[in-house]
């Protein structure tokens, strides 16, 4: 449900919302250590900005007009320091569009991060400290890997990127530990003579030696359950996950079936393949490329003989999709972290791109890997494929959800016979009939709105209405 929360924009679960401990303003005079002050106040002179727009989430917009105030005296007189509150999609995000409204010419993104890259807008990301326990820590990793010689990789939520270092120190009896650094700072990485291998994904660069695979090592992530975490089990699923949450103090081996929800993921899959009317729906507008991910979308659907429509709906929840009930499936272009969204509570299936591309094109395999990023699939990613050419219509496949065999293409482009010399002798056997577009789903329905006649109609000049509220007009009975 937190994947849910993100995109709702429900004013009942934003009063009932819980605040937790680090919501709480920050120590005054920690504010220019928790939020590196001097580093942002470099990087505004460095480049000579004068519209800094200052992005906060929730959870610290207690701190945020202390954070501004410190700036403003700092930075030279003709720039000028603004904050971003409500974010038009996920927190995570950089915020380019509400950005762009007061014409900021860079962004400063505090808390944490999915770390995608932005499309136009200078940014600077600062993730904060939240505190961690190292004592506690340590004692916890030798409770859950006993072995010095466990083969480890340590990965963290990036509001801990600060003490990642200190970790390491903290148990220098492991021989095996590899730091993974987050992707902005993958320039860190210390080169070697042994050689190495490098691995980046989700935002985050590992690297472990040439002669390991990294299916032997186990990951340890730091941090409380989030998306991250989960973002991290889909694109490692061959490995075993532990984890310590510093703010419960706890650590654990993760005991969710990867291959259960992968499982899941391919029954949406087979409903995308059912699917004629797909809906793009647009989830970032800051994300690099996402309009290379939204064109290369409406062609690869319209190839495979289906129908799209792009919708942008700012903040989405099960409401304003429940509005396009003619939409089959939804397709979500989003940040890797968000891309992942539960659509249980949803009436229509919500699938990834990549899981889209499963769908359409007949050549690509699920071969275990299951990229979340969208920028993997497109010219140049590492699980691009070029996008086949349009069907004839004369391919067919059996559906493992309804058990009826479906065609690929679009059903205009076969001639259908229209005699009544064939009869229906099994339900189970026939082609599955739906409507190709949003206009005949409309013709198809029973009710399609109140009867226009046009022309059949005489016309009258307007007349006076009703007055008073619906409750009670003042034409009714009892009413002055």
């Amino acid at each position: 449900m937190e994947g849910v929360s993100m995109f709702s924009s429900n004013a009942d679960s934003v009063l009932s919302r819980t605040v937790g401990s680090q919501a709480l303003p920050t120590d005054h005079t920690q504010l220019d250590v928790v939020y590196e002050i001097n580093r942002t106040l470099h990087w505004i002179k460095e480049n000579g900005f004068k519209r800094v727009a200052l992005q906060f989430p929730d959870e610290l917009m207690g701190d945020a007009v202390s954070v501004t105030k410190q700036l403003e005296r700092l930075v030279p007189e003709d720039a000028r320091v603004f904050i971003l509150g409500d974010t038009s999609y996920g927190s995570c995000c950089v915020d380019e569009v509400a950005a762009q409204h007061y014409n900021a010419d860079c962004l400063v993104h505090y808390g944490r991060s999915c770390l995608s890259v932005p499309a136009r807008i200078a940014t600077q990301f600062v993730f904060g400290r939240l505190p961690l326990d190292l004592d506690d820590l340590a004692d916890k990793v030798t409770v859950l890997f006993p072995s010095a010689d466990a083969n480890v990789i340590l990965v963290y939520d990036s509001v801990f990127q600060y003490a990642c270092d200190d970790i390491v120190k903290k148990l220098p009896q492991y021989t095996g530990i590899s730091l993974s650094v987050l992707a902005i700072d993958k320039d860190k990485l210390q080169p070697d003579d042994k050689g190495s291998q490098i691995i980046q994904k989700c935002s985050r660069v590992i690297k472990i030696p040439q002669d390991k695979q990294l299916e032997s090592y186990s990951f340890l992530y730091i941090g409380s359950e989030s998306l991250t975490l989960t973002n991290l089990m889909y694109n490692f699923q061959s490995s075993t996950f532990f984890s310590y949450n510093p703010i419960t103090r706890t650590g654990r081996k993760e005991s969710v079936n990867v291959n259960k929800m992968l499982m899941k993921r391919y029954f949406m899959i087979e409903k995308a393949k059912d699917a004629n009317i797909v809906g793009i729906l647009v989830g970032t507008l800051g994300v690099a490329n996402y309009l290379d991910i939204l064109n290369r979308l409406k062609l690869l659907i319209k190839n495979a003989g289906k129908k799209s429509y792009v919708f942008i709906v700012g903040k989405i929840n099960v409401a304003k999709l429940a509005n396009f009930m003619e939409v089959d499936v939804f397709v979500l272009i989003a940040c890797a972290e968000n891309s992942l969204l539960d659509s249980s509570d949803f009436y229509k299936p919500v699938v990834t791109p990549y899981e889209m591309e499963l769908a359409c094109i007949p050549g690509r395999e699920w071969t275990g890997e299951y990229p979340t990023a969208f920028g993997q699939l497109l010219e140049g990613g590492s699980h691009h494929m070029p996008v086949p050419d349009k069907v004839t219509g004369e391919e067919t496949d059996v559906s493992l959800v309804t058990g009826r065999i479906r065609r690929s293409g679009v059903a205009g482009d076969v001639a259908m016979e229209t005699g009544s010399a064939l009869m229906v002798r099994d339900d189970t056997l026939t082609v599955a009939t739906q409507a190709q577009s949003a206009g005949e789903y409309l013709s198809m329905r029973s009710w399609k709105g109140l009867e226009q006649k046009l022309g059949e109609t005489p016309v009258t000049r307007a007349v006076e209405g009703q007055k008073g509220i619906a409750m009670g007009y003042q034409t009714e009975p009892g009413n002055p």
